[in-house]
């Protein structure tokens, strides 16, 4: 049994790795084959989510070359040209880091509305950049369909992420 300082500097390391292990994890979870038709269209961005949680709650435990990686491995899971989850989730990162001040120590429906928004923007670039590499408009519902379910999923990813903040990283 560890005690005194290497215990508090192992825990540390273990809690450096929290948010880029649970962004991993809704990475994975997001690409899970679910025998639900046309299901890869609308799947909710968990990766997203937790992108959007970490860098308001923790910013510097989830470094911009951990986003990069995650898009970089969704975009290889999910067969979309590549760069383009890394691009999308670096902005959202960078654009939620710069307004950071107004989500951090507010209510939840606060953070919710801020989280809608960045994922109606999201998905938006998503939409147009599909458009434009396919060479004609993409069913909207689709898209619209896809900001409504990663909207939806967010109260539960957003509780699971603060109770695992809590359970692993409540000394850091």
């Amino acid at each position: 049994m560890r005690t005194g300082t290497a215990a508090r500097r192992g825990d540390w390391s273990a809690a450096k790795s929290v948010p880029t292990a649970t962004t991993f994890l809704l990475l994975i979870a997001a690409v899970l084959p679910f025998r639900v038709p046309d299901y890869a269209t609308v799947t909710p961005l968990f990766v997203l989510a937790a992108i959007y949680y970490w860098t308001i709650y923790r910013p510097e435990l989830l470094p911009p070359l951990a986003v990069f990686v995650s898009g970089l491995t969704l975009d290889l899971l999910t067969g979309a040209p590549l760069g383009v989850s890394s691009l999308l989730l670096l902005l959202a990162r960078t654009l939620v880091l710069t307004q950071r001040r107004f989500f951090v120590d507010r209510l939840f429906p606060f953070v919710w509305g801020g989280f809608t928004l960045l994922a109606a923007a999201a998905i938006a670039f998503l939409w147009l950049l599909g458009s434009l590499l396919e060479g004609a408009m993409l069913d909207m519902r689709a898209a619209a369909l896809q900001w409504v379910l990663t909207v939806a999923c967010f109260p539960a990813v957003g509780y699971l992420l603060m109770r695992i903040q809590r359970a692993f990283m409540s000394a850091v």
